[in-house]
């Protein structure tokens, strides 16, 4: 049902032996989380992975996550840079394409999900949509965000919250994104519901955005956990076959109707 899968080598291996035949791998180079120990929300690899255990794994791409505000001081941003010009330039080095997911926040603000966040993040994550575009990152894909929360967006809000952007100025935000880099970039759930993560694809699609793709998981599986520990694994599994195909075979249809093929983002020799 999927192109591809993203595991996490500390527990994923044995799930990637059994994945479908046609079905891509890429597996993720980071620790779960950050450093909490300082500010900054630095990342980490996993101890004993490198790229070119990925690649001797089977893995056909290498994931690497990046907690970043682009509003932070330098004294915390450069190491950030300086850390995805190692990864890019490891990746490379292994004839692997790296794909750099990007989650912004603000450094000021305890949590995201708020107005106050939702005014502040289109400015964020345009802004790091574009500096890793520039080539000393060697980044093939970028996996982002969308540039709003939706959930803030006029004619999206639950009942009683007032709307942060109006429709046209979400839309201006998703094609100023769209618009800050050459690379083939693909959309992240964020962990949003399956049906608001396909109105998001849509919007961006009428926004002039040209995404070209999603990886995503708990817009799709999210609400198999719920049966899965009240029952068991049969209920897991039952839900998976059911309710999980269901929503990736909307995201598919959807994915056909909006997302950009990458083909027309990349030269081929």
């Amino acid at each position: 049902y999927a192109s591809s899968i993203l595991l996490d080598p500390e527990y994923g291996l044995p799930a990637a032996k059994v994945r479908a035949p046609q079905a891509g791998l890429l597996l993720s180079y980071e620790k779960t989380g950050y450093d909490a120990t300082e500010p900054g929300r630095f990342p980490d690899l996993i101890d004993d992975q490198s790229a070119l255990r990925i690649k001797n794994e089977g893995g056909d791409a290498v994931k690497f996550l990046l907690y970043i505000d682009p509003d932070e001081p330098d004294a915390i941003n450069d190491r950030k840079y300086a850390f995805v010009e190692r990864v890019g330039a490891e990746a490379k080095a292994n004839d692997l394409p790296l794909f750099l997911e990007l989650v912004s926040y603000d450094g000021t603000l305890n949590e995201t999900g708020t107005a106050a966040w939702a005014k502040v993040k289109p400015d964020k994550v345009i802004k790091i949509t574009k500096e890793f575009s520039k080539p000393q990152y060697n980044v093939s894909v970028l996996k982002v965000e969308v540039p709003v929360d939706q959930k803030f967006v006029e004619g999206f809000t639950d009942e009683g919250v007032t709307p942060v952007y109006t429709k046209e100025e979400a839309a201006k935000y998703y094609k100023a994104q769209s618009d800050a880099t050459d690379l083939p970039f693909i959309f992240l759930s964020a962990g949003v519901s399956n049906e608001l993560f396909l109105e998001e694809l849509k919007f961006a699609k009428q926004a002039g955005s040209t995404f070209n793709g999603v990886l995503c998981g708990r817009a799709t599986w999210k609400p198999g956990v719920k049966p899965f520990a009240a029952e068991g694994e049969a209920a897991g599994k039952a839900w998976l076959e059911t309710e999980g195909k269901a929503n990736i075979d909307r995201l598919n249809k959807v994915l056909a109707e909006t997302a950009t093929p990458w083909t027309d983002k990349v030269e081929h020799a």
